[in-house]
């Protein structure tokens, strides 16, 4: 079976399509076969960036690895079991038709709460977390006070907790679950001190693992209008990597790494 990777955040903005787009990119490279989902089904950011990337692939005549894309598919009433969800049934259907020729099912989740998402990180074998280094995004996680100590999980960590119930009680393994935190800063060194101390205390309390994440870059911002990974600047002609892009292909390099996917030997 696929290994299934779900990059959910209840709250947009958190940096998932690109992320999703990375450690989906990087696995192709390394020789893996790897499909896309983009739950989204209204701004659909993974799956514009997929449509950038094959329409400068065309525009300049290059061939780069890339994820096999798919939509979810369009089902009728008559389609659909007694009591079944119709979600549920896209979504159970384009994974059956994945699974048997990919590795890696990578899926990505919109920034609130639908139906989709949560069935969605209950098929998750590695969940992965981007959370930007704000105690307003990390409100999603945990309850604090005006102290920063934690009171209690919030709403984002009890779906997550529920989406494990459910795969426990299907005799499933358990959510590799791992925050990473996102679109650091290059000042502001209190509050990152700050960050750290909050997420490593809740990784402990509810069980999840902190990774690397990816500082604040323009350059992430600058790859999506062209489908661009940071894997793809030596394909297209860039042969002189600045310092910044250099030090973020070692972000995605520790970021695969600490994710230890199964057969994964992490090697760009």
């Amino acid at each position: 079976m696929a290994h299934i990777i779900v990059v959910g955040n209840e709250k947009g903005g958190a940096g998932k399509s690109t992320v999703s787009m990375h450690v989906a990119t990087a696995l192709v490279r390394m020789g893996h076969r790897l499909s896309a989902l983009d739950l989204d089904l209204r701004q659909k950011s993974l799956g514009r960036y997929v449509a950038n990337r094959r329409a400068f692939m065309e525009r300049q005549g290059v061939d780069l690895p890339s994820p096999e894309y798919r939509e979810l598919p369009e089902v009728s009433a008559d389609q659909l079991k007694p009591g079944e969800n119709m979600y549920d049934h896209r979504l159970s259907a384009v994974i059956a038709e994945l699974e048997p020729q990919s590795d890696f099912i990578l899926i990505d989740c919109p920034g609130s709460h639908t139906r989709l998402s949560q069935v969605a990180h209950s098929l998750a074998d590695t969940l992965i977390t981007p959370l930007n280094d704000s105690f307003v995004d990390f409100d999603l996680l945990a309850t604090t006070d005006s102290d920063g100590k934690i009171l209690g999980p919030s709403v984002y960590s009890e779906m997550v907790w529920n989406a494990r119930q459910l795969r426990a009680q299907a005799g499933l393994k358990p959510i590799d679950w791992v925050v990473m935190r996102n679109r650091l800063g290059a000042q502001n060194m209190v509050n990152k001190k700050k960050m750290e101390a909050a997420v490593q205390n809740l990784a402990k309390r509810i069980g999840f693992r902190a990774a690397p994440g990816f500082n604040e870059r323009v350059i992430f911002r600058e790859l999506f209008p062209r489908g661009l990974t940071l894997l793809d600047l030596r394909d297209i002609g860039v042969m002189q990597l600045n310092i910044s892009n250099i030090a973020a292909r070692q972000e995605l390099r520790d970021l695969l790494k600490s994710l230890n996917l199964p057969g994964v030997r992490v090697k760009f």
